[in-house]
């Protein structure tokens, strides 16, 4: 399949589907078994179709250094086990989150609509994609969302100066009749790191209060904070923040901290390996009788902030969405190039 639509001098257009056989030819050429390496690539191509490119094929060469890790596993086969009524329990089994979220996906929703909330516990996962597209799973079933996951401690508590942290993300999302669902996702640290690094290779500062350097001096230099030690958001609020996204989706669910899957790393320099914690809930259930009108004050609430001009996460998403449709998806060139040359390496 010819993956370019349109060559141009500084970037290429690609389809969605150009990105996905792109990212597979990578994935699988490095040995990543087709179950595996699917749900990775349509996630990489979605951030690209959104405009979500720090998520989008520059973590591509990143994933094949997470795939060197001597505990990652090309071929695993996650299995969803069955806790409760409303607890499912899924082992990646040492590879990446995805498939184990579609796989569990499938006990997760039958559960939330029978009992009004439905945890799916995601164990023993590399993840390095953005979880808004698991939220979207979620939201199309008609349910509301609520995931989160520690990661690699690269972030210094309020008041520290050395990592202890993850940038610990947060994803919720709510389901709309006839808009797209309401749906933010974001790191608890003052940037995604994957931003800083995006910083780093553009030759660009960063913004004071992003990170400190090796000494945990204030730094806009983006190598001195990948070093060093990122921030939290709004001082001890994120890391509060950030605290309890440690114990939720690492203790509680029998996974580890930022810390413990920064031990676990061992310098591979891989993906964060830990556990995700993916909550449903259905509203038809909870909402019993004034379900309707519940929808109604969401929908008002929402219209609120329209009237002030205000713009609700994910739209910006949304647009580039239906931008990337009908104009195609357009990738840096060098980044392109660089990807080709994995699959002719």
């Amino acid at each position: 399949m010819e993956l370019n639509l349109q060559d141009a001098r500084d970037e290429v257009v690609l389809s969605v589907e150009g990105v996905i056989d792109l990212a597979m030819k990578v994935l699988t050429q490095d040995g990543l078994s087709p179950a595996q390496a699917q749900p990775l690539a349509r996630a990489m191509a979605w951030a690209e179709r959104d405009d979500c490119r720090s998520h989008g094929l520059q973590r591509l060469p990143g994933c094949l250094d997470t795939m060197r890790h001597p505990r990652f596993n090309r071929n695993a086969d996650p299995i969803p086990e069955e806790v409760s009524a409303a607890v499912t329990r899924i082992d990646a089994d040492f590879g990446y989150s995805l498939l184990a979220f579609e796989r569990g996906l499938e006990m997760l929703v039958p559960k939330a609509k029978a009992m009004g909330v439905s945890i799916l516990a995601i164990n023993n996962c590399f993840h390095s994609t953005a979880l808004w597209p698991e939220i979207e799973a979620i939201t199309a079933h008609g349910l509301a969302a609520l995931i989160m996951n520690p990661s690699h401690s690269w972030v210094a508590p309020a008041g520290g100066t050395a990592p202890i942290l993850g940038t610990n993300p947060i994803a919720f999302g709510w389901p709309r009749k006839d808009h797209p669902p309401y749906v933010f996702d974001f790191a608890t640290s003052a940037a995604a790191r994957a931003e800083i690094a995006r910083h780093r290779k553009e030759n660009k500062p960063i913004p004071v209060g992003w990170g400190v350097d090796s000494e945990g001096r204030p730094t806009t230099d983006p190598a001195a904070v990948l070093s060093g030690a990122m921030l939290t958001f709004g001082g001890h609020k994120g890391s509060a923040l950030a605290t309890m996204v440690e114990l939720l989706a690492g203790p509680l669910i029998g996974g580890p901290t930022s810390l413990q899957s920064m031990a676990f790393d061992a310098g591979a320099k891989a993906a964060p390996c830990h556990a995700e914690l993916v909550i449903a809930f259905n509203p038809a259930l909870l909402g019993g009788e004034t379900v309707e009108h519940n929808h109604a004050a969401a929908e008002a609430l929402f219209a609120a902030f329209g009237v002030q001009g205000a713009r609700l996460p994910s739209e910006r998403r949304y647009r580039a969405r239906q931008r990337s449709v009908t104009e195609g998806i357009r990738v840096d060139r060098e980044l392109y190039d660089r990807i080709l040359s994995l699959v002719a390496g």
